[in-house]
């Protein structure tokens, strides 16, 4: 069997929309909106990581990672991983990236919010170190679920 081809990063391009759109469509319920996606490169503070490999007929597009990074915290958004690449280990890579990216820029601290009942996100989060550290009621509000804050001091 095959090695597959190594996991890179890079930051999303206006040019990269389309095939973002695909992956946050097949990974979210209520997905964000083209625009919104679009706001979030024209923000300094906000990064949209995109892990890709290189196949035959050219680049692929595996996932991709939102999160900010205001003073010493970085945030983590939004992260999706395309349907067929799912179970490779792309979301822990991603996440990974993002971390080892807050670092170097001096970042203490990585928080995220998730859905309670996202039970393969938890633990893959636990995995990495990170802790609860609080619920907020209902945040998901067309679910009507709650989000569990969690944190990974760097």
């Amino acid at each position: 069997m095959a090695t597959p081809p190594p996991i890179q990063f890079r930051p999303m391009r206006r040019s990269d929309l389309d095939r973002v759109m695909v992956v946050n469509h097949q990974s979210f319920a209520h997905p964000w909106s083209a625009d919104l996606i679009r706001r979030e490169l024209l923000h300094d503070w906000s990064t949209i990581l995109l892990a890709v490999e290189e196949g035959a007929e050219g680049e692929v597009l595996l996932g991709f990672i939102v999160f900010w990074l205001i003073h010493d915290e970085v945030h983590v958004l939004n992260v999706a991983v395309a349907r067929e690449h799912r179970r490779r280990g792309i979301a822990r890579a991603l996440m990974v990236e993002a971390a080892e990216r807050g670092r170097a820029r001096k970042a203490r601290l990585v928080t995220l919010e998730v859905r309670a009942g996202n039970a393969p996100a938890i633990a893959l989060y636990r995995q990495l170190g990170y802790r609860d550290v609080a619920v907020r009621p209902r945040y998901y509000a067309e679910e009507n679920e709650d989000a569990i804050v969690m944190e990974l001091a760097l």
